[in-house]
Formats: structure tokens, sequence, C-alpha cells
């Protein structure tokens, strides 16, 4: 996975995830989201990079939409406002997120071997925060 920096959009994965979010019908775009977020909050197995990167692309536009959320306003966001969002995405972004930190992730494992898995972390209890909060 290409990173240029720690945010949730600043790599390649979620960059993509953003062009195919913005390619989606305004009316689809929660499902694609629910999707996501599903994908990575089921997976019993080893979830790789390209899983939890878009989860947590998923999960900071949850947030976005939370009180005390962060507005998405990166150039490699969607570009575009998302429809308001059902609020039981919120505790689905939670779970997803809450897999992307496990020992048995790979985007853990890279930030961690990358040097920065501390910051990286951060800005995810961040946006999980955020979420449980706004339950």
């Amino acid at each position: 996975m290409g990173t240029w920096d720690i945010g949730h959009f600043d790599n390649d994965t979620a960059a993509d995830f953003s062009g195919t979010l913005k390619d989606t019908a305004p009316g689809e775009r929660a499902g694609l989201l629910r999707a996501v977020l599903e994908t990575a909050a089921g997976s019993t197995d080893y979830l790789d990079d390209y899983e939890g990167a878009q989860a947590v692309a998923a999960a900071a536009l949850v947030a976005a939409q939370c009180p005390g959320g962060t507005p998405v306003t990166t150039a490699y966001g969607p570009g575009e406002a998302i429809p308001e969002l059902p609020a039981e995405l919120r505790a689905l972004a939670v779970a997803a997120l809450d897999r992307v930190v496990a020992e048995d992730s790979e985007l853990a494992e890279l930030w961690g071997e990358g040097g920065e898995g501390g910051a990286w972390e951060q800005g995810i209890r961040a946006l999980r925060q955020v979420l449980a909060q706004a339950g």
C-alpha cells in the first residue's frame, strides 16, 4: 500500500475508495460504506491492509457526520458531500475500527513496522471515540 502520511485518506487504497464512492450513485453510497465496514468488522481471518484501509476511510466518513466529527476535507477524499448516513453505521464503524487495530490486522502490523504506528493508532482512537459517543 502506498502511503504519504498518517491521515485516513493518505494512502492509495483510501484514495481509490474515494473515487469509487464518487462514481457510486448518491442513493447507493450508504450501502457501499456499510459493505466495506461489514467486511472488516466481520472478518475472522487475517484482515488485509486493503480491507483495513477502506474501513478506516469509511469510518472517517461516518464520523464526519457525528457531533464532534471532523469533516473530510482532504483532496484524496470523495470530493462530494455524502448524503445523510443511517445512525446504525456508527456502531458498525466502531466494530470495523476495533478489527483494524487488532493483532491480526495487516494494516496495524504495517503501521507498527513503519515506526508511526502510535500516531496512526491515535487517529483511529479519535475516530472511534467520536463514533462511540454519537452511538
